[in-house]
């Protein structure tokens, strides 16, 4: 019998996408399905689809859980089905017979941690809607999980959430990183961001904090729905430039010839972006929260700054010269080795398939 791995849908090239891919091709009688594949983004034959491609997030979550639901009954033909995302768990309730294992990313955040964050930032009158939206998605995403068999975490800091807000106990294996393909190329002159343009990512304190700095150059390597206003803060900033999503090579080569990075977003689940930076040779300049606590080492392979704000981040980078981030280069490749696919693949043969 075939296995599979479900995915919510393929949208962005981000570290759970990466995970999908890179799980499937390394076990071949796993099969990817996904609810829809942005097409610009990657080839329509890489994954089965359920549906059609769906832009706004609120009709994201209603229309992929229905679709998981209710169009996954062939999954009964299955053995080992490996679910990932927010949405695809509730295909469970169409595979009664074989293995049922979820990898976490971590719990839908506007439902659990960052439930206040997002219901701030949205305006009054819309606040009912949103608070209907997780009503909707928490008790479905909730009993998913008590169908499963195993429940992987992506790092320590996802497995506590798993406890603190389900009660649900899980092993973690962390992200495949690839990282033979992020190589030290050398030191330009400039700092890098490659974080998506989300509010929870808080690239908007690095472009005010780089406003402050001149006389130092910051790429922003991304894209995402705060992209317009952190253009419009950045206006005439000629020390601060937005590339867009840039393709696999064009990202290799900036963060290969970068000075440092800077990731500082709220309580990230792990953070693949910082494990690339370090496969590369250059150090982070991160937050101490959340998964960088289990990648980056503070002092030796960056610095983890407590409170961000512009003047920390405008301290951390001002204490990075190129030579200074030169220094760590080697730390920096070591550790991140301690996340390559070779050990992601090991560990999830072991936990999905030899039991």
């Amino acid at each position: 019998m075939p296995d599979a791995f479900l995915y919510d849908f393929l949208l962005v090239n981000g570290g759970a996408e990466q995970l999908a891919l890179t799980t499937v091709n390394a076990f071949p009688d796993l099969q990817l399905h996904t609810g829809f594949i942005n097409t610009d983004v990657y080839e329509q034959n890489v994954a089965h689809t359920l549906t059609k491609q769906i832009s706004h997030p609120a009709l994201q979550a209603i229309c992929m859980l229905s679709v998981f639901r209710r169009k996954t009954a062939y999954l009964s033909a299955f053995d080992t089905i490996i679910y990932s995302g927010s949405y695809a768990p509730v295909a469970v309730w169409n595979h009664r017979h074989g293995r049922n294992i979820y990898y976490c990313h971590t719990p839908p955040r506007f439902v659990y941690d960052l439930k206040r964050f997002y219901l701030k930032r949205v305006p009054v009158w819309q606040r009912p809607a949103l608070l209907a939206l997780i009503n909707y998605v928490r008790p479905r995403f909730e009993s998913a999980l008590t169908q499963m068999d195993r429940v992987i975490a992506n790092s320590q800091h996802v497995q506590q959430r798993l406890s603190d807000y389900l009660g649900i106990e899980s092993s973690v294996i962390y992200p495949p990183v690839n990282t033979e393909k992020f190589k030290w190329q050398n030191t330009g002159d400039y700092y890098l961001s490659t974080a998506r343009l989300e509010p929870y990512k808080r690239v908007d304190l690095i472009v005010k904090a780089f406003l402050e700095m001149p006389d130092k150059q910051l790429v922003v390597a991304s894209g995402g729905t705060e992209q317009v206003r952190l253009k419009q803060i950045a206006t005439n900033a000629a020390n601060i430039h937005f590339t867009g999503w840039v393709s696999e090579q064009q990202l290799v080569d900036l963060v290969g010839q970068s000075i440092a990075t800077l990731y500082l977003p709220v309580d990230e689940d792990f953070g693949i972006s910082p494990v690339e930076s370090m496969a590369a040779g250059k150090p982070v300049i991160g937050v101490a929260e959340g998964g960088l606590l289990e990648t980056v080492i503070d002092g030796q392979t960056g610095i983890l700054i407590d409170a961000v704000d512009q003047h920390k981040i405008i301290e951390a980078v001002n204490s990075f010269s190129a030579k200074h981030a030169l220094s760590m280069r080697d730390a920096c490749q070591q550790q991140a080795q301690q996340f390559n696919i070779s050990r992601f693949i090991r560990q999830m043969k072991a936990m999905c398939f030899n039991w």
